[in-house]
């Protein structure tokens, strides 16, 4: 299960959202979480419904690849749809053993179970279709305003950037650990709660240690390109917006002018 969380992953393809400005895609996801908070109207659900099925087609990510991402927060899903069942009073139609479930109870866990799900894959698009080094360019740049105020945009971005890449690995060590543990009888299964936090300690140590260990890995291998942080320095690539990210940005300012008229 831990190796289906994409959040962090980047997929490669040749793709008109892959192509986009990294700047584009992140303005865009922020957009779109936004107006998923904004509104509780059906129709404003469907419209992003729609607009998210567009960029998953146009991304030309497999589709089985991002809802193995959803895959993760299953039981999160389920607990708040129990929650908002359960515990929404209004109209009941249906009531037995003190369980009462309402209409308003049942559309309040519509409405919560499609914004979690569209705010998991519509953040995991930004990273699958952005690969590590677009995506710090991108929040650098969106950053550099900032740097008035005394902002250390670039290395605000790039740990930010670094955090983001090491999840799929970290989660990929944490599955293998688990998986040794249970080769030399470490039970993981148990309904006991303080044997499940005791079970934890042998998987915890060993990943801090590697966590450590590849930090430092990194940081040498930093230190041994000369690299001193953003000041004076230089980029293969320029960030350039080009007349696809102009027609995106004219799209994103169309679907929130519509989100808040709805």
């Amino acid at each position: 299960m831990l190796r289906d969380i994409t959040i962090g992953q980047y997929y490669p393809a040749s793709s008109l959202i892959h192509r986009l400005d990294p700047r584009v895609k992140i303005v865009g996801t922020i957009v779109f979480v936004m107006a998923l908070f904004m509104t509780s109207q059906v129709a404003a659900y469907v419209l992003a419904a729609v607009i998210l099925s567009g960029i998953i087609i146009l991304s030309k990510v497999p589709f089985k690849f991002i809802i193995k991402g959803l895959k993760p927060i299953f039981f999160l899903i389920l607990f708040t749809v129990s929650i908002n069942v359960l515990f929404t009073k209004g109209h009941y139609i249906f009531s037995l053993w003190g369980i009462n479930i309402s209409i308003e109870g049942l559309q309040s866990a519509a409405f919560m179970t499609s914004r979690l799900i569209m705010l998991i894959i519509g953040s995991s698009m930004m990273t699958l279709t952005t690969s590590p080094i677009q995506l710090t360019d991108g929040i650098e740049n969106l950053l550099n305003p900032f740097k008035k105020i005394g902002l250390p945009a670039h290395e605000l971005a790039m740990m930010m950037t670094i955090a983001l890449r090491f999840i799929p690995t970290l989660l990929e060590e944490t599955d293998k650990i688990m998986k040794a543990q249970m080769s030399r009888g470490a039970d993981f299964e148990t309904k006991s709660l303080r044997k499940k936090a005791q079970s934890l300690i042998p998987i915890l140590v060993p990943l801090f240690i590697n966590a450590f260990r590849r930090a430092d890995e990194l940081a040498m291998a930093m230190e041994a390109r000369c690299y001193r942080g953003g000041e004076n320095r230089t980029r293969m690539k320029q960030l350039l917006y080009g007349k696809r990210d102009y027609l995106a940005f004219l799209l994103m300012i169309g679907y929130l002018a519509v989100m808040l008229w709805i």
